[in-house]
């Protein structure tokens, strides 16, 4: 826990102090920090409106901890600041228009291509910390990375990283939304950077309109459980059936709304090996991960964000996508051979997947 503000000392320039933070952040491999307070304004009532609506779904964690979210002295008592920071994730890898053009193949969102970012993430905060501690001992800090009640989009914005766009994503004019957000809560009273106030979005509204299940409220509101990044991975039951025939071959998460935007022409590929795609989950086809048994499953998961659904909830995923593809005797084979599973959750998506197919003539 963080204690009440201790005294800085009186030759130490917190003006200088913030600028090598930034710069060392860039050194551990983000692409930028900012500084901001704990007043988050308007961002509360935002939330709080939100979660009245119920568009949060079946993710009761985005309401469970009050107004600990959006009020980061209340989550860790004495904290008066919050470095934010971003680190890119997009891999230099298959493109992702193909794998979405080809029905057969799998489309895994680019952000879980890779290794499960929480560790590495932490492990370069840790390290930061520990190089503001070696400047000025005797201040506390508390790192996350979307593993605590935080509002990362909001604080991101506050620090001026980037405006929050119609598709409810973090948006940098000269980055896209390609990145990961991280923070550190601390009682270091740093100088404040400006939040980020415009809003570069315009008239555009291709996120709005190319989103599969018309997610979309309005701008900047998103219904989760219309969201096929809900429906694959947070969603633990049933898949809705209206719904289903809307998500395509998107087996984990879903990035249209982000490739179509054109602020993602200025996105970089990350320079982070932990993020380039494994055991070919860029490129595979949906018959042959449906195939996979539940040990190759947790095998080939393994420090990866997918573990997150479970073998169960993966099955079910493919199951969709499978009735989506384009018939064929190898997509008919694999949901065949999975037809009596022991879980009666897969037995009805391989069901409702196999009526999609029409059956061959005698």
């Amino acid at each position: 826990m963080i204690s009440k503000p201790l005294h800085t000392p009186e030759n130490v320039d917190l003006q200088d102090l913030a600028q090598s933070i930034k710069r060392w952040a860039e050194e551990l491999g983000f692409q930028q920090a900012g500084i901001t307070g704990v007043n988050l304004g308007d961002h509360e009532r935002r939330l709080n409106d939100w979660l009245a609506r119920g568009y949060h779904g079946e993710m009761d964690y985005m309401a469970r901890h009050g107004s600990k979210r959006s009020r980061p002295a209340e989550l860790v008592e004495g904290t008066l600041r919050v470095i934010s920071l971003r680190m890119d994730y997009y891999p230099d890898t298959t493109p992702a228009q193909a794998v979405l053009d080809n029905p057969q193949d799998a489309y895994i969102s680019r952000y879980t291509l890779g290794r499960d970012y929480h560790k590495l993430i932490r492990k370069r905060l840790t390290q930061l910390v520990e190089r503001i501690e070696t400047q000025l001992p005797g201040h506390q800090f508390r790192v996350f990375t979307d593993s605590a009640p935080v509002l990362e989009r909001a604080l991101a914005q506050q620090a001026g990283l980037g405006w929050i766009g119609k598709n409810t994503m973090l948006i940098n004019p000269k980055a896209g939304s390609y990145f990961f957000l991280a923070e550190v809560y601390t009682d270091l009273p740093l100088p404040l950077d400006p939040p980020f106030t415009k809003h570069h979005c315009g008239s555009c509204r291709a996120c709005l309109d190319i989103c599969p299940t018309q997610a979309f409220v309005e701008p900047g509101v998103l219904d989760a459980r219309r969201c096929i990044s809900y429906l694959t991975i947070e969603l633990k039951g049933a898949i809705p059936e209206e719904l289903r025939p809307l998500m395509g071959n998107r087996v984990f998460g879903c990035d249209d709304c982000q490739l179509i935007c054109p602020w993602n022409r200025f996105s970089r590929f990350t320079r982070e090996p932990d993020f380039a795609p494994r055991h070919r989950l860029d490129s595979s086809q949906l018959a042959d991960l449906f195939l996979w048994s539940e040990e190759e499953f947790l095998k080939r998961t393994e420090g990866s964000a997918i573990r997150r659904t479970g073998y169960e909830g993966w099955l079910r995923n493919l199951a969709v996508g499978l009735g989506n593809a384009p018939t064929s005797e190898a997509v008919i084979n694999a949901l065949q051979q999975r037809a009596d599973h022991p879980s009666p959750l897969v037995r009805e998506h391989v069901a409702w997947a196999l009526a999609q197919h029409p059956k061959p003539k005698a």
